[in-house]
């Protein structure tokens, strides 16, 4: 049968920023609808910062 874990310590650290941008977002939302908002760029994070970076890198 073998060892069936694909998941790496990568995909932890994923999950724990998701959930700290989840919480950043929705402590910050001043609306249900603006807490959906921020849970949904909680978990496109990532995107955010990469497009942050390369236009920074120009």
């Amino acid at each position: 049968m073998g060892n069936r874990s694909n998941g790496s310590s990568s995909d932890a650290v994923y999950v724990l920023g998701v959930i700290g941008a989840a919480i950043f977002y929705i402590s910050g939302a001043t609306s249900f609808w603006m807490g959906v908002i921020g849970f949904i760029k909680a978990l496109v994070w990532p995107a955010f910062l990469v497009y942050e970076v390369l236009k920074y890198m120009g």
